[in-house]
């Protein structure tokens, strides 16, 4: 397996995730009780699966291969659209995490920043997956070099071995929010 098919796999568990949080949301706009400790989980996917596991494979390994390769276009599309977007993720699930405390500190209003927070992520990140897995990953795979390539892919490779452990409990986690909401 190559870098891109890695990457492409893990969206597809983040899209999964992403759609735990829809229904989650719903069910705080149907008058249901935050389940935090769900909340926590899925803040922790994002955190540790989405953001530490899988953007970091992107922003070390392809998009700095792609700025260091092919220059300013790389650089444009990486800096200004990429990794803001990865930006812009991290401040939702901060915002998430101050709405859910305070709903926890009686806030009932704050509800509806839990919800805002947690569907902009989502919306974000639908969007942002869709330009990679179309787009970025695919100008990637025709412009580098063979030996660039061959390069990420062999560092990917070596990353998700010394990280099964963390994928794997994030997938659990996964499977377990979807059988609770899906």
């Amino acid at each position: 397996m190559n870098a891109i098919q890695i990457m492409n796999n893990e969206h597809k568990y983040i899209t999964r995730m992403l759609k735990v949080a829809r229904i989650m949301s719903k069910n705080i706009l149907n008058g249901k009780e935050i389940d935090y400790d769900d909340f926590d989980l899925v803040i922790e996917f994002i955190k540790n699966y989405a953001d530490n596991h899988h953007h970091k494979k992107e922003e070390d390994l392809l998009f700095n291969r792609m700025i260091e390769n092919l220059g300013e276009v790389a650089e444009k599309v990486v800096k200004h659209g990429m990794i803001v977007e990865h930006d812009f993720g991290r401040l939702y699930v901060s915002d998430l995490k101050i709405a859910l405390e305070k709903v926890k500190n009686g806030d009932d209003e704050a509800k509806l920043d839990v919800i805002a927070s947690l569907i902009s992520y989502t919306h974000l990140l639908e969007r942002h997956i869709t330009k990679e897995d179309n787009v970025i990953y695919t100008f990637a795979q025709r412009e580098l070099t063979k030996e660039v390539m061959d390069l990420v892919d062999k560092e990917c490779v070596e990353f998700e071995e010394k990280n099964s452990t963390i994928r794997d409990k994030y997938i659990k986690i996964l499977e377990q929010l979807e059988l609770k909401y899906l």
